[in-house]
């Protein structure tokens, strides 16, 4: 395993996290933390959960392996708020209010008195962003998390989030928590270079696009049996029926496939290893539902690919940006030799 520091502060993780949605769904608490065992004894170290995954189970869990688990001062230990935890009005969204409920239940779940990151589980419309970033700012005040972070978050929102946390003096973000692979590569355009300006961590989401980097998913015929598109072909971004009929996304699982043959080794452990080198990444999130899929997966901690290979994946999953603003047309118009004058 190696490791770096979580984005632009002092504290290192490795570079790749656990990701535990899959606990309390489709992981029972016996085989998450076989996982868990299994993840720190491989020397991870950054634990990624939240308030809605399983409803709140999936912390449970987290919580009770914590305290039993030696491995716990090792552990930096990730946690969000956003999403609806209630049926009432106040039950969502990153108020005030809600937040502080949620990071305090949050915390009772886990049976911790503070976790090292606390994220923002997506933008809210509704709430000032000053109420939301001040109530992080409270958070680190008091001790309850030590660093704050952003997920699927836009460009213009990081931006507006950091330039008003640079204004007030407040503590810095660390993180954003994005959705990134190989088939989604468009936060490249915005995302990616206003989290390097602004000095944040990338912790990729579905760094297997779903499953289909895997190569487990036909583009003939349509998936059955007990995997997340055999039990549900409409599952958001990564839907069959889309997928399926895309020639791009065709191209790159020939790709990963081709690279994966020639080295013997897993199309999972191709796309893991193509994206823990991206710029700006911190730790790649995994997450497995079986202790044989987390094990493979673990198997990229030392895997780097080669220029070639980085540059085969690169041509295969480029996204095809129009002339501008984000093809060369309107990258060049950006752009400026040293020497400048109108002959360069």
């Amino acid at each position: 395993m190696e490791y770096r520091t979580l984005g632009a502060s002092g504290t290192v993780v490795s570079t790749y996290a656990l990701g535990t949605m899959t606990f309390g769904h489709e992981t029972d608490e016996a085989g998450a933390h076989q996982q868990l065992d299994a993840y720190v004894e491989a020397g991870g170290t950054l634990i990624d959960t939240a308030d809605v995954y399983s409803a709140g189970v999936s912390e449970q869990i987290v919580g009770s392996w914590l305290a039993k688990s030696s491995a716990r001062d090792n552990v930096v230990l990730a946690t969000k708020g956003r999403f609806p935890t209630g049926d009432g009005q106040n039950d969502v969204g990153t108020s005030r209010r809600h937040l502080r409920r949620a990071l305090d239940a949050s915390l009772q779940r886990l049976g911790v008195d503070h976790v090292d990151l606390y994220q923002l589980h997506a933008w809210d419309p509704i709430t000032p962003l000053q109420e939301t970033l001040s109530f992080l700012e409270d958070a680190v005040r008091a001790g309850k998390i030590a660093y704050g972070g952003l997920s699927n978050f836009t460009g213009w929102q990081l931006q507006k989030a950091c330039d008003l946390i640079d204004r007030q003096g407040w503590s810095p973000l660390v993180t954003l928590q994005p959705q990134y692979n190989l088939l989604v590569r468009e936060i490249e355009w915005e995302i990616v270079p206003a989290a390097q300006e602004n000095g944040l961590g990338l912790l990729p989401w579905s760094p297997l696009g779903g499953g289909w980097l895997t190569g487990k998913y036909s583009f003939d015929e349509a998936p059955t049996g007990s995997t997340r598109l055999g039990e549900n072909p409409d599952r958001g971004v990564e839907a069959w029926a889309r997928r399926s009929k895309n020639e791009r996304v065709r191209a790159v699982v020939d790709a990963v496939r081709a690279i994966a043959e020639a080295r013997g080794i897993s199309m999972a452990q191709v796309a893991l290893a193509w994206l823990v080198d991206r710029p700006a990444v911190t730790s790649v999130i995994l997450g497995a539902r079986t202790l044989e899929q987390l094990d493979d997966n673990l198997a990229a901690a030392d895997l780097h690919l080669t220029d070639e290979e980085r540059a085969q994946l690169d041509e295969a999953s480029d996204p095809g940006a129009a002339d501008y603003p984000y093809g060369v047309p309107g990258v060049n118009q950006r752009s400026r030799p040293i020497t400048g004058g109108r002959s360069n």
